[in-house]
């Protein structure tokens, strides 16, 4: 005798939030990602994925930067910056960990499975603010909270060590961080 596995109710309750997609639009979403949107369901399914970011750039460089990953590997992953769509918190930006796999490897963008993991506390600079990172920053924040180095994050984003080393300066000023360590914790806790 076997029991049944109700994978319609593991998708509702998983502990992380997840997000069936088809052209980078929400086409299912499970009650995780709408606490964590500060939306509910009937808002997110049929919205394009773009809502959930601080900017339409970031959608678009983020979208473009994964197709050649999820082409080689089927699967990525980032921790980005992304905004809530509802809710008290409507407009707020947090630290999100994204994970996702393509269905189709030579059309990832045609249909995907994702999580999301918030990574805690809101995450403000000096100013109280995390909207006043600019794209890059955030970008070389996320790559500096994996470990990477100035080189690998210059390899990563496709730009050079000297602007790296940049924004890694402005990021440490802005969140007074005097070591890299330093910095991380502050933007691991907030």
């Amino acid at each position: 005798m076997t029991d049944e596995i109700d994978y319609r109710l593991a998708f509702e309750l998983a502990p992380v939030g997840m997000v069936v997609s088809r052209h980078r639009a929400i086409v299912a979403c499970n009650a995780q990602v709408c606490e964590m949107f500060g939306a509910r369901p009937d808002v997110l399914v049929g919205q394009s994925f773009s809502v959930l970011y601080p900017s339409l750039v970031e959608f678009e460089r983020i979208g473009q930067r994964m197709v050649p990953i999820l082409n080689a590997s089927g699967h990525y992953a980032d921790n980005r910056m992304m905004k809530r769509v509802g809710g008290p918190l409507l407009g707020e930006t947090f630290w999100c960990h994204v994970t996702g796999r393509a269905l189709n490897r030579a059309a990832p963008h045609e249909a995907g499975i994702w999580t999301f993991e918030d990574l805690g506390a809101r995450r403000y600079d000096r100013a109280g603010q995390a909207d006043s990172l600019t794209p890059r920053e955030r970008e070389v924040a996320a790559q500096v909270m994996r470990g990477l180095t100035s080189k690998e994050i210059a390899k990563a984003l496709g730009i050079s060590h000297r602007t790296v080393e940049i924004h890694r300066a402005r990021l440490m000023r802005k969140y007074a961080a005097g070591t890299t360590a330093e910095l991380v914790q502050k933007l691991i806790s907030g």
